[in-house]
């Protein structure tokens, strides 16, 4: 199937809250809160933070509860999550938690939601979601919607009657659920473009329109993982923090706090590592301000994406500012500084 045409994508943020060595995993919170400040500035379109549990490197374990203070310290982003792994959770609540969200903040609350169960056995059965959750995703969705809808048995107070937009994560069966259920899809740009592509056509292709969904067509979200630096080099090496804790991830089993890239031992790597590395490095684009836009911009006109959810964590707050800051410039989302202006802030 052809991808439909598409004018430019809108672009947004995700942010993981990922953790630095030695810090205490607040810091990193407020940092989110902090962050979607600046991104608002920058124009960018939405704002979502992710959750994780019983991971060292990740401080996001309540996305509704940040999602909250993120909308409580912006006026005009979207906000969301991305997302709420609706396996962990009982339907009423999280229909409940999000009709607060948008009670509070009517008309700026996304919820994405994913099928994804904890990695381990012991976090598993600390959520109380063993593996086969994950098959029951679709029957979550559509008891969800109900307690939005009022057709539930239990009045989900103050969701009911309220319309919050739903995304799907595509982790698994997602891409299928998404389309059975009529609603925008979230998937991540994976390096071999094909695979992306078919996964697009499936989805598609099984598109049905669905009452409660935003959109009556598909709508495509594209993550991609991206930097941008004064050069192609210095981007890269922004991303060496968050590649390494996913190196020592799949080696030892656990996502560990950032690192400085300095402290990288590119130099000793075990062949093991090396490999890892490469594929972590694979799924990373990198560049300048303008070859990164141009990147992006070609990557979701290929694919008919609609947005573009950026990631990027690395152990300097600075740098990844530096990062966002320069592609909003060359996206024309903020005018760029004169020559005669003064460094940029925020």
């Amino acid at each position: 199937m052809t991808a439909p045409a598409r004018s430019a994508p809108l672009l947004s943020v995700l942010d993981r809250s990922l953790v630095r060595e030695g810090e205490p995993p607040g810091r990193a919170l407020s940092e989110t809160v902090s962050f979607a400040r600046s991104v608002e500035e920058w124009g960018f379109h939405r704002f979502w933070v992710a959750e994780h549990h019983g991971v060292p490197g990740v401080a996001g374990a309540a996305p509704t509860v940040l999602a909250a203070a993120v909308a409580s310290a912006t006026s005009r982003i979207r906000v969301g999550t991305g997302g709420v792994m609706l396996p962990n959770h009982a339907p009423l609540v999280v229909a409940e938690q999000f009709g607060v969200l948008e009670s509070l903040f009517p008309g700026r609350i996304d919820m994405g939601l994913g099928r994804s169960v904890g990695f381990v056995p012991a976090v598993r059965a600390a959520l109380g979601a063993d593996r086969a959750a994950a098959d029951r995703f679709g029957d979550q969705l559509a008891e969800l919607f109900r307690y939005f809808t009022g057709e539930a048995e239990v009045s989900a107070v103050p969701a009911e009657g309220l319309r919050v937009p739903a995304f799907v994560l595509a982790v698994g069966a997602g891409a299928e659920v998404a389309a059975a259920y009529g609603l925008p899809l979230v998937l991540g740009a994976h390096r071999e473009e094909a695979r992306t592509r078919a996964a697009l056509d499936r989805y598609r292709a099984a598109f049905r329109p669905a009452p409660w969904a935003p959109a009556a067509r598909p709508y495509v979200v594209l993550a991609v993982n991206a930097a941008v630096g004064a050069t192609a080099e210095e981007a890269a090496r922004t991303q060496l923090p968050e590649a390494w804790s996913t190196v020592r991830s799949r080696v030892r089993g656990v996502f560990a706090p950032l690192v400085p890239a300095g402290a990288v031992p590119l130099d000793s790597l075990t062949d093991r590592e090396a490999r890892y590395l490469a594929e972590a490095r694979a799924g990373q684009l990198h560049g300048t301000a303008d070859e990164v836009v141009s990147a992006l911009y070609g990557l979701a006109g290929r694919l008919g994406a609609d947005e573009v959810l950026l990631t990027l964590a690395t152990y300097e707050p600075a740098e990844r500012r530096a990062s966002y800051r320069r592609l909003a410039e060359a996206a024309g989302l903020v005018p760029a500084p004169s020559a005669t202006a003064g460094p940029a802030t925020g």
